[in-house]
């Protein structure tokens, strides 16, 4: 008997677990609720060290600035850039940086309830608002790196 048939099957269901073994989670979440249900993300976090300059100048922003993430928790981009924010954000441990993170289903024609008319094509797709003005967006990937981009747009 040949070991072609099984190591296809074993390499296809590798492959089905990679793209589809991630919980779909939905709505607004919490950093623990995306942690919790996507435990692998959690070795981005620990992997990533940002710019402490950076960092320092967040830590003493005096604005309110609210932050709305939309990602997919199966997304590698969101995986990637959603885990190295929350680093970000908890090195910074300002608390006028306040973050929503809101879960979108994989069917594009099902995100309506959840982006309400803000233009969401890639994801993951930050939009950062100061004094209630939306002044920019890191969308997909940074130009720099998330905390360059999120500094810059904050101070523009």
């Amino acid at each position: 008997m040949s070991k072609k048939p099984f190591f296809f099957f074993i390499i296809l269901f590798i492959l089905y677990s990679l793209t589809f073994g991630q919980k779909e989670l939905l709505g607004t979440l919490t950093t623990e609720e995306i942690l919790k249900n996507c435990p692998d993300w959690e070795e981005e976090v620990f992997s990533y060290w940002p710019n402490q300059e950076i960092i320092d100048k967040l830590k003493s922003f005096s604005h309110q600035v609210k932050i709305e993430i939309f990602l997919r928790t199966w997304c590698p981009d969101s995986k990637r850039n959603v885990s190295a924010y929350f680093k970000i954000i908890e090195m910074a441990n300002n608390p006028l940086l306040q973050t929503t993170y809101i879960g979108l289903p994989k069917a594009k024609e099902s995100r309506q309830e959840y982006i309400k008319g803000k233009s969401i094509d890639k994801i993951p797709t930050f939009i950062i608002f100061v004094d209630n003005q939306e002044k920019g967006r890191i969308i997909e990937n940074p130009t720099k790196s998330i905390e360059e981009d999120l500094l810059e747009i904050i101070n523009r």
